[in-house]
């Protein structure tokens, strides 16, 4: 009996977290202790029975009650030798992940949706023969961790490449190492199927880069997901070499050159699916680096709507695209979409009435019907050489990838006061921006006022959740001030009462990856060439002249599409000023 009154007071206490985290209010509460009471039960089998809470709140609170320490598992780097440590099958069983181990103290930190299970503790501690760390994480967050890291290629082949390794090391380490056997080395089973599956389980999270890197005594693979790079796999730095080998073998490079960078590309073929692959080679201090750049072939280009345009921009777009000559650019930084955005304005004017010619660096996916021309500088084939080939050939529309000098502007301007559409990107901070971009690029003002006819700003943030996404309390007086300031005269159309804003969040779940984002969406700012600014381009006024009376013709800034975006739920506010608080 005397036990009985701490463990109803630490059920009291797990009650009282919940009520903290907002899960149960204080109301509730009261309600539930005097059911559990009247009922003879505990307070934690009372929840659960009527399904109150879900159980990965109630192991959350508890685990904040006892001071047990939280991991988050989708953005912490694994240890590959930890994770060894526990063998699949107990993995999957138990639904535990080891993370880290650190050899001098011989503790293994371990992630477990129930760290007050001490039976389990004990278990594994004896099992193992060291000391058990216990992290709390969902289970659901377990799982994708268990299904991502003990893919049966990597934990078998890594292994097997080890000993290989290690039974070849006087061979290896020879000075005069010969090409012919290390071709021959990098051949062997273990290290082709080390590279399937990196390259599957990047597929899985929807990666669209993995970066293989080489460090003083590891090397760590990334994944760059939804725009944000995630560290998600070390091995071990004896096998770099042979898995760089291997990559540059399938991508057509010199596997005996590693001194100067070199470029690739392989094709790979997983569940009916043909995934391109871009690589690049670097040599660093360590080793050489791996970047690959994964390009579904089987999806198709995305609508300009699905892209996140809407609105007057998308109308105004549309219009520009309509028009049979003049110049539409899209500008942003690398990385913000703009290929992309290209490449569904190709797709939606496409048509056998019309000869689109594209010259690009690279040639990123195939649109049947269109002529594509990839640069090769080696060769003298330049985005200028090229685009001068190309009004030869009778074109309607052309596309640069990039205007990235005076003589491709100038050749840019031609095609457009000749009767062509032109289509083509610039590295600028905001639409109004690529104007006088242009000028000092040494294109004349009466001849860009005379051939541009729209630019779009765009940049690329991350999507919340479907599933996990929920109403937050409305947000605090700073933040609404802050959303005032964005939306300026906008601000009351949108919300003529202020009690109506509200913030979305995500939990994050398995369909996310836990991270609460899953997909991106584009933010734009759509400048339409208008008369008055066309004035302005003669007289070289400045960026901010030029938006600010863009804004008077109702163009919406990039900042406030996205402040617009995440009021509505499609993404956060945290993530539109990541990517374009550009001033």
């Amino acid at each position: 009996m005397a036990d009985a009154p701490a463990n109803n007071q630490s059920n009291m206490d797990v009650l009282a977290v919940l009520v903290e985290e907002g899960k149960i209010d204080k109301a509730k509460a009261e309600q539930i202790r005097m059911q559990a009471a009247l009922k003879g039960l505990g307070l934690e089998d009372y929840l659960r029975l009527n399904k109150l809470v879900s159980e990965d709140d109630l192991l959350e609170a508890r685990a904040k009650l006892y001071k047990i320490p939280m991991v988050d598992l989708d953005n912490v780097t694994f240890n590959f030798d930890a994770v060894q440590k526990i063998p699949g099958s107990l993995a999957n069983k138990y639904k535990v992940i080891a993370f880290d181990y650190n050899q001098a103290s011989n503790v293994l930190s371990v992630a477990m949706s129930d760290p007050l299970d001490l039976d389990l503790i004990h278990f594994l501690s004896k099992r193992l023969g060291m000391k058990i760390k216990p992290y709390y994480a969902p289970k659901d967050s377990i799982e994708n961790a268990i299904s991502n890291n003990y893919m049966k290629e990597i934990v078998d082949d890594i292994s097997k490449v080890l000993a290989e390794v290690k039974a070849r090391q006087p061979k290896t380490n020879q000075t005069a190492k010969s090409q012919e056997n290390e071709t021959e080395f990098i051949k062997d089973d273990p290290v082709p199927n080390i590279v399937n599956a990196i390259l599957t389980m990047a597929i899985k999270s929807r990666a669209s880069d993995v970066h293989i890197e080489p460090m003083e005594d590891k090397t760590r693979i990334r994944y760059r997901i939804d725009g944000i790079l995630r560290e998600k796999l070390r091995i071990p730095r004896s096998i770099h070499d042979a898995l760089v080998s291997r990559i540059k073998i399938l991508s057509d490079m010199k596997i005996d050159e590693k001194r100067v960078p070199q470029d690739g590309r392989f094709s790979f073929k997983t569940d009916d699916r043909e995934i391109d692959l871009r690589v690049s080679s670097l040599p660093t201090i360590h080793g050489e680096k791996i970047v690959m750049r994964l390009l579904d072939k089987s999806t198709a280009a995305p609508t300009m709507a699905q892209l996140g345009l809407r609105g007057m921009a998308l109308k105004r777009l549309e219009k520009a695209i309509k028009v049979p000559h003049g110049i539409v650019l899209i500008t942003g930084p690398t990385g913000s979409g703009k290929t992309t955005t290209l490449y569904s304005i190709i797709s939606k004017i496409n048509s056998p009435k019309v000869n689109i010619m594209t010259v690009e660096d690279p040639v990123e996916y195939e649109i049947p019907g269109v002529t594509q021309v990839q640069v090769n500088p080696q060769a003298g084939l330049t985005f200028a050489t090229a685009l001068r080939s190309f009004l030869r050939q009778d074109p309607d529309i052309i596309l640069v990838g990039e205007i990235r000098d005076r003589e491709t502007t100038e050749l840019a301007i031609q095609a457009a006061l000749t009767g062509h559409l032109v289509f083509s990107t610039l590295h600028t901070n905001s639409a109004a921006g690529a104007l006088p971009r242009l000028l000092d690029m040494g294109a004349e003002p009466f001849l860009l006022a005379s051939s541009m006819t729209c630019v779009v700003g765009q940049r690329v943030v991350r999507r919340l959740c479907k599933t996990c996404k929920q109403v937050v309390v409305k947000p605090t007086k700073e933040v609404i001030d802050d959303i005032k300031n964005v939306l300026g005269d906008l601000y009351k159309s949108v919300f003529p009462n202020e009690e109506d804003i509200r913030i979305l969040r995500a939990k994050g779940c398995s369909e996310c990856n836990n991270t609460g984002y899953k997909g991106r969406v584009g933010i734009f700012e759509v400048l339409y060439v208008t008369e008055e600014i066309t004035q302005m381009i003669l007289k070289r006024v400045s960026a901010g002249e030029i938006e600010e009376v863009a804004r008077k013709q109702g163009m919406l800034l990039m900042k406030q599409d996205g402040y617009l975006k995440a009021l509505e739920g499609i993404t956060t506010i945290e993530e539109v000023l990541r990517v374009a608080e550009v001033g």
